[in-house]
């Protein structure tokens, strides 16, 4: 029993091997591409684009394990079905019963991995690659500024001169800016400045240290003079992220103990992971059981149909309860709920077929 099981695993991890690569070379090829666009135009260092992409990548485990253990069993299973294996195991006395015992041992050992990493390393992640990219959008400026030149900013209503410029602490030394408007203009200068970027907006900021201000209209005499120790002068816009956004970076000790309808819809998003690596497998070995024999793509197709289900049904769910439009304690378990009733309907439905043909036989 314990020479087919591992047999049964090595066919699984193998197929599962070769789908995680081939998913993860997409995902990757894709985002790389995307970077280095990003690198060419300026907005990104060349040294940070493969620090990013492998922290990106690490914030989409908890997704990717789900589906690449499905397909896996999936493909698997046809394998053994096409080539009469699985009809010789249950010619030896192992029946239904011992496969799904076997599948469920898999889920098992993988719905922890998934829980790990959509509880804690993905947060983790996500809150790192925000770092870097703010980290990449500071770099970018700095990279744009050299000593000695003038470098335009706001679509030129702001002028930054600068006589040095350490990279290495992305601080300015003996630095100019001249600033205007409608009605009036402005020029500070300092003896050094640093860029600061808002978390919760990523708006770019440029703070002065220990200088002067002079505001007033050119020409006139009647100029404004400031002396400062700190001064912050906004330079870009940055874009108003949601909520959600920012919750993927939280914490999930944080979000378990809020009961707002975000963050309630955040955890059973990150707890939807779990529940889906032991459900989808579960859900392709009965499948491999009506249709597995007869062909190797029938199950792909049905498998990957009820994916697409039962992905968008949660992607719906968790924007319902985000906005309170449902109550918590439906959210996102009945999506589960419902999987894993026609889990159990597919599973037994021979042995209940059967015993309705034996009553109908039986009559009244």
């Amino acid at each position: 029993m314990l020479i087919i099981e591992r047999y049964i695993y090595r066919e699984i991890l193998s197929k599962l091997g070769w789908i995680m690569m081939f998913l993860m070379l997409i995902l990757s090829s894709k985002r790389f591409v995307d970077y280095l666009a990003d690198a060419a135009a300026g907005d990104l260092p060349n040294h940070l684009i493969f620090k990013i992409l492998s922290i990106k990548m690490l914030t989409m485990l908890p997704q990717l394990l789900p589906i690449v253990l499905f397909l896996g069993v999936v493909l698997a299973l046809s394998r053994l079905s096409l080539d009469r294996e699985l009809m010789i195991v249950s010619g030896a006395g192992l029946n239904e019963r011992f496969k799904l015992i076997s599948i469920i041992k898999l889920s098992s050992v993988f719905s922890i991995i998934v829980l790990l990493s959509s509880f804690f390393l993905s947060p983790w992640a996500e809150g790192q690659f925000r770092e870097l990219r703010n980290q990449a959008a500071v770099e970018a400026d700095i990279s744009g500024i050299a000593a000695g030149r003038f470098r335009e900013f706001s679509k030129g209503d702001m002028v930054v001169y600068i006589e040095e410029m350490d990279k290495q602490d992305e601080s300015m030394r003996n630095i100019f800016l001249h600033r205007r408007s409608d009605e009036q203009s402005g020029v500070l200068n300092s003896a050094s400045a640093r860029y600061f970027i808002k978390p919760e907006s990523g708006s770019r900021y440029v703070l002065f240290e220990d200088g002067n201000r002079y505001v007033g209209q050119p020409g006139q005499r009647d100029y404004q003079i400031t002396q400062y120790r700190t001064y912050g002068v906004l330079m870009d816009y940055g874009e108003i992220e949601s909520d959600d956004v920012w919750l993927n970076t939280f914490p999930t000790s944080q979000i378990w103990k809020d009961s707002r309808p975000q963050y309630k819809a955040e955890f059973q998003w990150r707890l939807s992971f779990v529940f889906a690596t032991l459900l989808l497998p579960v859900f392709a070995l009965v499948i491999n059981r009506y249709f597995g024999s007869d062909s190797r793509y029938i199950p792909i197709f049905i498998c990957g149909l009820v994916y697409l289900i039962y992905s968008n049904l949660l992607g719906m769910s968790k924007s319902m309860l985000y906005w309170d439009r449902i109550p918590g304690y439906l959210g996102l378990w009945w999506v589960h709920l419902l999987l894993l009733i026609v889990v159990i309907l597919l599973f037994n439905g021979p042995s209940m077929w059967s015993w309705g043909k034996q009553k109908a036989h039986a009559g009244p």
